[in-house]
């Protein structure tokens, strides 16, 4: 293909994923109450004697975090297709080494989503809700009324940022099968990797230390694997 007719290529698919892109937003508009309620569920788990509501503040708040949440929800289910769509604009021009490992990568990326979303949403979070409003940290004499946009977005960038950390292990491993760094080398700074992911753990999460080792022991446990896989197929040999 000439440069001209790669322009046109690369033109009809952006067009392609924006018209997926608004589609999605649609969808996620239509089906609006639902989506909210599973975002929300975390909160349904609070103790009895707390006022479960969230509230909305203002008269521009419920319009505001539907526009916003769809357009941020389209975004998260059209991305499998930009991805696809992406994929098949590069592919043509790859060796059969890179189109393997892109695949694997892709793969093991979904599998990383999903197990990250599972702890997440199923363990992490209503564990961290639970221990933030105990009544260890807010005295008896005292009202609740949770924000309804705070901690709806509260949710959501939780599990949004946590689930691309759980991405690092993959760039780990590519970065092993491409000889950039040596098992030897992540071995040798092991401890420090590890400081690091806690300290990551902490900007990711919430202020309390559930939260922070739930993301963070799972996080140094998939470094070590990544370390493990590399051995096992010849990654990151010294050289």
């Amino acid at each position: 293909m000439t440069l001209l007719d790669h322009i046109k290529e690369l033109r009809k698919r952006i067009i392609v994923s924006c018209i997926v892109y608004i589609i999605a937003c649609i969808v996620i508009g239509i089906f609006y109450d639902p989506i909210l309620a599973f975002f929300t569920s975390p909160f349904n788990g609070l103790d009895s004697s707390l006022n479960q509501k969230l509230f909305i503040t203002s008269i521009f708040e419920g319009f505001g975090v539907e526009l916003k949440f769809c357009l941020l929800m389209g975004a998260i289910v059209s991305f499998p297709f930009h991805l696809l769509n992406l994929l098949r604009f590069i592919f043509p021009g790859l060796k059969r080494k890179e189109k393997i490992l892109i695949i694997w990568s892709v793969l093991a990326s979904a599998v990383l989503s999903g197990f990250g979303f599972y702890l997440i949403y199923f363990k992490i979070i209503p564990y961290s809700i639970e221990f933030l409003m105990g009544s260890g940290f807010i005295p008896k004499n005292v009202g609740i009324m949770l924000k309804f946009e705070q901690n709806l977005f509260y949710v959501m960038n939780f599990l949004i940022f946590s689930i691309l950390v759980f991405q690092l292990p993959i760039l780990l491993e590519i970065m092993l099968y491409l000889n950039l760094i040596t098992r030897k080398t992540l071995l040798k700074y092991g401890r420090f990797i590890v400081l690091g992911i806690f300290i990551l753990a902490a900007i990711v999460t919430p202020p309390d230390f559930i939260s922070q080792c739930g993301l963070a022991i799972p996080l140094t446990g998939l470094f070590y694997l990544t370390i493990l896989i590399a051995k096992i197929f010849g990654f990151g040999n010294e050289k």
